[in-house]
């Protein structure tokens, strides 16, 4: 019955519900005043002939001042605050204009007691009736949903806001709040008892709660990750609402419920920037981005727009990539009344003359380089396009930026290129031995036979750090899609381990970081505590309200396969390759001392590289690549598709090729060792 009266009135039209309403008051009122004169008088039936017309007055005077004041545009289900002031101030405005007329007509008989008794019965028969009938409705909407019960870890005003909110909906039904604070501990919020958090487990026995909502907006990042980690062995599905930031941007509502970033997993509380790193290279001058449309080179751009600079130049390979950033920075400016001149050019870092033109046409006086192929199997699976991008197009960008007057070239480094393992790595550290090389030195122009000084008064520097998290190719958002539809969640080794940091943390330390570039610097920034990815797949399972599927527990949900480390995989990752390490003004950005080669030498390796890539000749490469980069030790077999598909005999032909044959010859460029 409970359930067909609740739907009656849901199917009810908005006008019919206000006459109800307003037909319910023109007949409490005048009970309200009569009840007033049964107090006063001591009597059930009291003699009210001479002043009978004050009974159809009060209504005729209180109903106007509850319309003026917006009661009857109240929806009972969300009866707040607003609704007990209108009332109020309607029932005293209306009593004392009716204590008036009286006062006035001169009638005699009317206890002056009668209207203040009147003003409080009233109030509590007007205000009482509409907020019986809001927990009544709301207890109607508790037992239609008894099946998806909730906690709110946080009973501060987000967590009120998301009690009140879930209450007065139908998707779940909060039953227990949980706070650290032992203040409101065993008290009651919204007809919601307040626990402390360490009896969780025991709540979600006696309740049958199935999802725990976080509800701490503000709460710092270290703290929430405690929470998140207490919370992942308790077999609970855990949400959260968004961050203060996005809430007061008016990006996201209090109660927009998401999954529990990996920030909270995996992040720290950030450090304040010190301002004047993040302007030096960007405020008031012309910047370039390559890259611009991957995971840090955008948000470089997100955040380059905020600091000032005079122009923000996007270079990028992707069509789609470079339209999506663009678009997506031209509403920022436009929402921010941001005047800053925003340019999307196509193109390849590979093609030193596009860069150049493209430098030269915007002055530009600061390239954060951030375009590479990054993912380490594809590149082992491609390596010549793996070295092509990241060192020729690195030195072809760096020669650019010198030809161009560029005052600041900041390298985006990885983690990958210290001992590596892999092409990737190695094509990274390559690059970074470039640019310590050219730094103050001369230059030959590579598209003609002159030998051309150029000054060098580009800085160059490098920013080394690793893992990104929800970065193009990274475990989490693999892992979250696994766990989607229903695993099993792929780890490469039980032992493997990462270092983590956020995208935006990230693209602030690169800038700070390249602010404090006297030339040649690898800056490394300090990631924190490196995370056992089997761990992280198991708390991420957890959170979801799922159990591991193994040995020990065979009717679990999700299983966890072990698949063995990929191509150029390493178990760990480190940032530095010795122990000369210095720290900077920055407490999270270091500088390291790292072993370089003289110009002379590096630019036989190139050209020697220069030959392999026109060749494919994968073996050359590699063989080049373990002479030029400290530590590089690749394991296993060439791994690249074409060279693994090409004919023994081809192949064969191709070892046996050198500079020194006719074919060499035509096939190489002409700025190698010999020519210069």
């Amino acid at each position: 019955m409970d359930s067909r009266l609740f739907y009656f009135g849901g199917h009810l039209s908005r006008e019919t519900k206000k006459l109800i309403m307003l037909t319910f008051d023109m007949v409490m009122i005048p009970l309200a005043l009569w009840s007033a004169f049964v107090l006063r008088l001591g009597e059930m039936f009291p003699d009210v002939s001479a002043f009978w017309w004050m009974f159809p007055l009060a209504p005729l005077l209180c109903i106007p001042f509850f319309v003026r004041l917006g009661l009857y545009r109240a929806v009972i289900r969300f009866m707040g605050s607003h609704a007990v002031f209108a009332v109020l101030k309607g029932v005293t405005l209306s009593t004392l204009l009716l204590a008036t007329l009286v006062l006035l007509s001169g009638v005699k008989g009317v206890p002056r007691s009668v209207f203040l008794i009147y003003w409080g019965v009233a109030i509590f028969t007007v205000g009482g009736s509409r907020f019986l009938m809001r927990s009544y409705f709301t207890a109607l909407t508790r037992r239609r949903h008894t099946e998806e019960r909730l906690a709110i870890y946080g009973a501060g005003a987000s967590g009120v806001q998301l009690a009140t909110a879930l209450i007065h909906s139908r998707e779940a039904t909060p039953v227990v709040f949980l706070d650290d604070n032992p203040s409101i501990q065993g008290g009651v919020i919204q007809g919601i008892k307040v626990y402390k958090p360490s009896s969780l487990r025991k709540l979600i026995e006696e309740y049958g709660i199935t999802q725990v909502l976080l509800a701490m907006p503000s709460v710092s990042r270290s703290r929430r990750r405690a929470i998140v980690d207490e919370l992942a062995h308790l077999p609970v599905h855990v949400r959260t609402i968004p961050g203060m930031v996005d809430i007061i941007s008016g990006h996201s509502l209090v109660d927009e419920l998401r999954e529990v970033d990996v920030e909270d997993l995996l992040g720290r509380d950030a450090v304040t920037p010190d301002k004047n790193l993040l302007g030096a290279c960007i405020s008031g001058k012309s910047v370039m981005v390559t890259g611009a449309g991957g995971s840090i080179g955008s948000e470089l751009c997100r955040q380059i727009l905020y600091l000032n600079p005079r122009r923000l130049v996007l270079f990028e390979m992707s069509e789609y990539a470079l339209y999506k950033i663009e678009r997506e920075l031209c509403q920022f400016a436009k929402k921010d009344t941001l005047e800053i001149e925003l340019v999307p050019i196509l193109g390849s870092v590979q093609d030193g003359r596009r860069m150049e033109d493209a430098l030269r046409a915007y002055e530009v006086q600061t390239i954060y380089h951030a375009a590479a192929y990054k993912h380490v199997p594809l590149v082992e699976h491609n390596i010549v396009e793996g070295v092509q991008n990241n060192i020729f197009g690195t030195w072809r960008a760096a020669e650019a930026a010198i030809n161009s007057g560029v005052e600041t070239f900041v390298l985006i480094s990885t983690d990958k290129a210290v001992r590596p393992t892999n092409i990737m790595g190695a094509s990274k550290r390559f690059a970074e031995l470039v640019l310590q090389s050219l730094n103050q030195q001369s230059i030959t122009q590579p598209d003609s036979d002159e030998k051309v000084e150029v000054g060098v008064e580009t800085r160059f520097c490098m920013v080394r750090f690793g893992n990104v998290l929800g970065s193009s190719g990274s475990v989490v958002p693999l892992f979250r899609e696994q766990i989607r539809r229903g695993g099993p969640v792929t780890v490469t080794h039980p032992e493997i381990i990462r270092y983590f940091m956020t995208i935006p943390e990230a693209a602030q330390l690169v800038i700070q970081a390249g602010s404090m570039a006297k030339g040649g610097d690898v800056f490394v920034l300090d990631m924190g505590e490196p995370v056992k990815i089997a761990e992280l797949a198991e708390k991420m399972i957890h959170l979801t309200g799922l159990e591991v599927k193994d040995e020990n527990n065979p009717n679990g949900d999700i299983e966890i396969e072990l698949t063995g480390l990929r191509p150029g995989e390493k178990l760990y990752e480190e940032l530095l390759i010795g122990d000369n390490v210095t720290g900077t003004q920055h407490p999270r950005i270091l500088r390291a001392e790292e072993v370089t080669l003289p110009w002379p030498k590096v630019l036989e390796i190139l050209n020697k590289l220069n030959v392999a890539v026109n060749y494919s000749n994968c073996k050359m490469i590699r063989t080049l690549l373990q002479e030029a980069v400290n530590g590089y030790e690749p394991k296993g077999d060439i791994e690249d598709f074409v060279w693994n598909r090409r004919k023994t005999s081809e192949i064969r032909d191709i070892l046996n090729e050198t500079p020194e044959t006719p074919k060499g010859n035509v096939l190489r460029l002409e700025w190698n060792k010999e020519k210069n």
